[in-house]
């Protein structure tokens, strides 16, 4: 009996593509193919496996010319770039890391909810630039201020741990958070008007869902305090980017940290270029550790 085949065709560590061989997979390492639709579509009929984290697309063209692929494991969180109903109808297992990332993002959040509070990115570049404008750069403590975190699961936990241990106190608002595990993590469940009214600042770790979509609209940000902090860095499209504009415009909101967008890549944005407003390129999973972790993971899986 011939081995399994599999196709890397992003990315990934070389770690993961020593599980597969350790595990007597043929793996094929092609970390570019992704990037070209047509050498992908006419190289998936010989593989059995795909594994793959953002630049490829598993497209229903695609999964109807992978006549021998069983299996199709995404290093990271979402499946967003997975056909999955038609992967699904011909038999494929799709399969992701939902663990691999959530500390790496959680950091990026508590960074993010600094770098606002602080205005660094706005502070650094002017201080570069040798200016030196003590006045202009005048921040806020996170000590004794309320989090509100909308989607408590994974990463929200984390987030929860960490901004307790920075002496925040926590609001959370997640319908499938038990009471038990909100005593446990020692955040205050709440609804999500309660959350929008006390908290100084607020982070989304949801995901995109028809409920979720457009949570944080105009009228979200009506019920928030003046001189809140918005931070996103679960999925675009929790946040209408242009209301959050206005109400950064207006005083209402006084600063964000985004690293996802509506559009991605994002080349224009509400929210670029006003004031303390930190953008970054989706980096939430961007660590050498969390790229080794879920790479190694879905090699195991697949395997």
């Amino acid at each position: 009996m011939t081995a399994p085949r599999v196709l890397v065709s992003d990315k990934l560590s070389p770690t993961a593509v020593q599980v597969f061989k350790d595990r007597g997979i043929d793996v094929d390492y092609q970390p570019d193919l992704g990037k070209d639709k047509d050498a992908l579509l006419a190289a998936i009929g010989d593989y059995d496996g795909l594994a793959i984290r953002s630049a490829t697309k598993a497209t229903e063209k695609l999964l109807g010319a992978a006549s021998r692929l069983k299996v199709i494991g995404r290093a990271g969180i979402g499946v967003d770039n997975v056909d999955v109903p038609a992967a699904t109808a011909r038999g494929i297992i799709v399969m992701n890391t939902p663990f691999g990332n959530s500390i790496t993002t959680a950091e990026h959040a508590i960074a993010m909810m600094f770098a606002v509070a602080r205005q660094i990115p706005a502070a650094d570049a002017s201080t570069q630039a040798g200016k030196w404008e003590k006045n202009r750069f005048m921040g806020v403590e996170i000590t004794g201020k309320t989090l509100g975190i909308i989607g408590c699961g994974n990463i929200g936990s984390i987030v929860a741990e960490r901004a307790i241990g920075l002496r925040m106190k926590v609001v959370a608002f997640d319908p499938f958070l038990s009471d038990e595990r909100a005593i446990q993590l020692g955040v205050d469940k709440v609804d999500l008007d309660e959350l929008l009214r006390r908290a100084d600042f607020i982070t989304l770790h949801t995901p995109l869902t028809d409920n979720t979509r457009n949570i944080i609209d105009a009228a979200a940000i009506a019920k928030m305090k003046k001189g809140v902090r918005v931070i996103n860095c679960a999925r675009g499209g929790l946040v209408v980017e242009e209301d959050l504009a206005a109400g950064i415009k207006d005083g209402k909101v006084a600063g964000a940290g985004f690293d996802v967008f509506v559009t991605e890549p994002a080349e224009s944005s509400p929210l670029f270029g006003l004031p303390n407003v930190v953008c970054t390129p989706h980096l939430g999973a961007s660590t050498t550790e969390a790229q080794e972790n879920v790479a190694v993971q879905v090699a195991e899986q697949m395997s």
